[in-house]
């Protein structure tokens, strides 16, 4: 049960899906009792619920640097600069997937292969790759490489299931990632229990992940440490449902010698969305350094809050955010567990960092364009301040370095987008997103002055 997505401006756009027919969302309290149906009393059989399909992404996309910053890459043994960088890759999947076999415990396999092209090969455009073109040692891009993104089995027993292997996992602090050309995943055991109406519990164990932009598998590292790494994540969990418009979440992960972080989440809907409605969203982290503390210490509470109003085809959603700690709010790699309100280009999640943002959504399906929609969001941050952070235990290579000479830093971002979806059509549900985001950054925030052109188009296909 995702209570948040990972930038607010996706919350806007979801919440003007209401049609012509919505009723004010009701606020009765809802009883907790065993689930009406069992999911593997209703099992087809493993051949006969077995499907082959997926998807194919043409991911593009240009970014330009400006107020002095530059990208860099190698060639001829020369560190050459300039101030954009281009990626342009064809991500496709294909899953096949068994059904459950019938009887008190059910068995099922998942297995899908990812496949990349790359579309541009210059060096000089996909300066070394980062996380959205592979490229070799040497700066050069692979042109085409496969890998085993999903090999699970799965066991359910009523209505819970335990995956074994490779797999998809969703909660507010381990979730996988899909806004490259593939989505990450990760290794492990995890088990997902719905044997209540409303109340829901799951957990997991994962000791590697499969990154979007590579073929190996990696130990686990934190989005703003400097290369520490860890072979154990474990997580738990519970979604709980008290009132029909109100969800809520809560999770406790421990990072082995990283950290252990909690994560609480809710979203309470009011009104009707055909004249006023109003959906709020609070996310609220917390989280402490554990083990050998690799990361160093932390001690660090970090909280968001969303309200949208939302007339028909409109929605107007504010966001704040805030940091309480002298370093990032930081989260694991390769994974989108932030589910705070402000994480957009930037996280907004700088040390003691409070943000503020914006957002406008309109959807054209109340005006005769089902499918098309259309947004844009301002947000700013301010009073980042790293000056007090001593928390490198002794380890400089894999503490925040540098973190100290944020002191007053501030940032600013703002984006535009458009998407379809395909409403009809053997190519039903296709969908094709463009967006425009430009972000500036004070001298010593982190993520400095870029702008960043995206079009991304997304094609499901089914083969049996």
């Amino acid at each position: 049960m995702k209570l948040s997505s990972k930038a607010l401006l996706a919350l806007a756009i979801s919440s003007i899906t209401a049609t012509a027919y919505a009723e004010p969302a009701s606020q009765d309290f809802v009883p907790t009792t065993l689930a009406g149906t069992s999911a593997q009393g209703e099992a087809k059989g493993f051949i006969e619920d077995f499907s082959l399909g997926g998807t194919t992404r043409n991911w593009y996309s240009h970014e330009s640097k400006y107020r002095g910053g530059t990208f860099a890459y190698q060639k001829h043994g020369q560190t050459l600069t300039d101030r954009n960088r281009t990626n342009w890759v064809q991500g496709t999947i294909l899953n096949a997937s068994s059904g459950f076999t019938q009887g008190t415990v059910g068995v099922k396999t998942e297995v899908a292969v990812y496949n990349a092209l790359v579309l541009d090969r210059s060096k000089r455009d996909i300066k070394g790759g980062s996380n959205r073109t592979l490229a070799d040692s040497n700066g050069d891009a692979v042109d085409q490489w496969s890998k085993l993104g999903l090999a699970n089995v799965q066991f359910r027993v009523s209505n819970t299931t335990l995956t074994a292997g490779r797999q998809n996992f969703s909660s507010g602090i381990v979730d996988t990632i899909g806004n490259r050309a593939l989505p990450s995943s990760f290794q492990g055991v995890s088990f997902n229990s719905e044997e209540f109406s409303n109340l829901s519990f799951q957990g997991g164990v994962f000791d590697r992940v499969s990154p979007r932009s590579e073929q190996s598998l990696s130990k686990f590292r934190t989005e703003y440490g400097n290369g520490a790494e860890t072979d154990k994540v474990s997580t738990l969990g519970v979604n709980y449902q008290p009132l029909k418009s109100l969800k809520t979440s809560f999770f406790a992960a421990n990072v082995k010698d990283f950290w252990n972080q909690y994560y609480f989440g809710a979203t309470h809907e009011l009104g009707d969305a055909q004249q006023l409605g109003l959906t709020t969203g609070f996310n609220y982290y917390k989280t402490v350094d554990e083990g050998k503390k690799e990361m160093g210490e932390i001690d660090n509470d970090t909280f968001s809050l969303s309200l949208g109003l939302t007339h028909q085809a409109h929605s107007l959603t504010f966001g704040y955010q805030q940091v309480n700690g002298n370093e990032y709010f930081d989260y694991l790699h390769e994974t989108n567990g932030i589910y705070l309100a402000n994480s957009l280009t930037s996280d907004f999640n700088g040390p003691n960092e409070k943000s503020f943002q914006i957002a406008y959504a309109i959807n054209m399906a109340e005006y005769g364009v089902p499918g098309l929609k259309f947004n844009a969001y301002s947000a700013r941050g301010w009073g980042i301040d790293g000056t007090h952070y001593t928390g490198n235990n002794g380890r400089a290579k894999f503490a925040y370095d540098g973190i100290q000479s944020q002191d007053g830093e501030k940032h600013q971002e703002y984006g535009v987008g458009a998407s379809y979806a395909l409403q009809s059509g053997p190519l039903k549900a296709t969908t094709v997103r463009a967006t425009y985001v430009e972000h500036r950054g004070s001298e010593f925030q982190s993520d400095g002055s870029i702008k960043e052109f995206r079009l991304v188009t997304t094609i499901p296909f089914n083969i049996l």
